[in-house]
């Protein structure tokens, strides 16, 4: 963008931070999470909501200690901390890439509940809807306007209409039909493993430089975002519970939105729904890809990824990067499941999280209790998935300390031949 005028306002930047958060979200955990917590899930979106009002806190506050947007690579450099930097953006791309996946899964799994063309269609579409915004950013239009914040609003009108519907239906018992009981354990595994679920406020961090004003307007349009998609996910997780069970959320964990719609308006809400799901995570691939993809580009500028991946095609844009973490999601996308692909995003970005915590409370950035909590907290949830990921015996454990010790090996080599 060129041009104060043409900056973001505190309306677009809350409603990109919103869209972000919810352009999957929900669509895509309610089910894992409701497998793990069972009546208590709703308690799980709140515990890892306060987690992510933290750390949105340290970003925001860090943001106005440098007087520059970005992430931890950003921050880890500017303390000098290069080499943990090289290291974990390696890890952040990671996260962004299966978080992708996660969307585009979730968008096949969502439109097959409305065209039954066999088991082959979801995978197949969720890989077609990839290549669309693959092709959509190397023509250069993936950056959100009007018609992406209007797509935010609708998605956020139809979560809150089917969380009313069901919340009308007042049924506690259905929270936990069919569900096992939980304790606070199960709370804390649960709010780890769908962390993913509020990681897209933090692209606002990127777009620093395109919004008016950004130390005044980011610290409330980010807070609030997080705080609004909290309410909206803890009224889902029981007004969808109220209205089909907890037991037919789990059995139907990649559509659970869908069978909730069907069951509140038949056919109008099942469309509906789908509708919803598919603008939602469509959108959130855009602006995912459009994100991640400048972010390669700097880091491969840098020398922590191969320099061809910096590259600028006769658009000017850096239409490798693009390419590449296409390539990336879709294979995920279509030989995961849901619930490998959602808590390896999860860990990626709690570690991430957790590391911007630190910076922020290392150098003063915002309130030290804040930030302190924000560490503690941070490497609780993550400590918790990995606990998790252990016990249920996840390949997402090999896959993360297989890239750790790539980016450890490869990193000097890249570091000789920029």
């Amino acid at each position: 963008m060129s041009g104060t005028a043409a900056k973001m306002g505190p309306n677009a930047a809350w409603s990109m931070a919103v869209g972000g958060m919810v352009g999957g979200g929900i669509f895509s955990t309610l089910g894992v999470v409701i497998e793990i917590a069972g009546p208590l899930a709703w308690l799980s979106f709140l515990a890892a909501g306060f987690v992510a009002l933290l750390a949105g806190y340290s970003y925001v506050k860090l943001a106005a200690h440098y007087h520059e947007g970005g992430g931890a690579y950003t921050y880890l450099r500017k303390v000098g901390a290069e080499q943990t930097a090289g290291v974990l953006v390696w890890v952040l791309l990671a996260g962004y890439v299966l978080t992708n996946s996660v969307y585009a899964f979730t968008f096949g799994q969502y439109l097959a509940e409305v065209i039954h063309l066999g088991a082959w269609f979801p995978r197949f579409a969720a890989v077609t809807i990839i290549g669309v915004f693959v092709a959509v950013n190397l023509r250069g239009v993936g950056e959100a306007g009007f018609v992406e914040i209007a797509l935010v609003w609708f998605k956020v009108a139809v979560l809150v209409g089917l969380a009313g519907w069901g919340l009308a239906h007042w049924s506690p018992g259905q929270l936990s039909h069919g569900a096992a009981s939980t304790g606070f354990g199960a709370v804390i595994f649960g709010a780890a493993s769908v962390f993913m679920a509020y990681e897209g406020f933090q692209l606002l961090a990127y777009d620093y430089d395109d919004i008016a004003n950004p130390r005044r307007t980011l610290p409330p349009v980010v807070l609030s975002a997080i705080a609004a998609v909290i309410v909206i996910y803890v009224l889902v997780a029981v007004g969808t519970a109220m209205l089909i069970g907890a037991d037919e959320i789990v059995n139907y964990k990649e559509v659970a939105l869908a069978r909730a719609g069907r069951a509140a308006l038949g056919t109008f809400g099942l469309g509906l729904v789908t509708l919803a799901a598919a603008a939602s995570t469509g959108s959130a691939i855009n602006s995912t890809l459009f994100a991640t993809a400048r972010l390669t580009r700097d880091v491969a500028r840098a020398g922590d990824l191969p320099a061809w991946l910096g590259h600028h095609n006769r658009r000017d844009l850096p239409g490798r990067a693009i390419v590449g973490l296409g390539l990336a999601a879709a294979v995920p996308a279509a030989m995961g499941n849901l619930e490998m692909l959602v808590e390896g995003a999860s860990l990626a970005f709690l570690v991430t999280f957790s590391i911007v915590c630190v910076l922020a409370w290392q150098q003063r950035a915002g309130h030290r209790l804040w930030t302190g909590l924000g560490v503690m907290s941070g490497l609780t949830a993550t400590s918790a998935l990995v606990v998790r990921l252990v016990r249920v015996g996840s390949p997402a454990l090999w896959a993360w300390g297989g890239l750790l010790v790539a980016a450890v090996a490869v990193r000097p080599w890249l570091k000789r031949h920029r």
